[in-house]
């Protein structure tokens, strides 16, 4: 199967496992274990219960997948106060 021949689905953190792994719960009611890729974990893309995520999945094992992609939603902030602008 080629890389192009990917599913990407739509879910949610709703379990922390060891070794870097998650439960989702994907929006079709599924329940897989996913693991981060690996840009996600070199830029160190920290996620947590209740993340918004995009898996790829093969389909050839529909109980495993990849996170790709972290949505944290609307009105997140890093909790670091805002730059203050220099004068010059």
């Amino acid at each position: 199967m080629a890389k192009e021949e990917l599913m990407t689905l739509d879910g949610q953190i709703d379990d922390i496992l060891p070794d870097g792994r998650f439960g989702v719960l994907l929006e079709n009611g599924h329940h897989i274990v996913a693991y981060t890729s690996g840009k996600m974990r070199k830029f160190r893309i920290r996620s947590v219960v209740g993340d918004r995520v995009k898996v790829e999945m093969t389909a050839y094992d529909l109980s495993k997948g990849r996170i790709v992609f972290r949505d944290r939603g609307p009105g997140f902030t890093t909790g670091a106060p805002p730059r203050r602008q220099q004068r010059r």
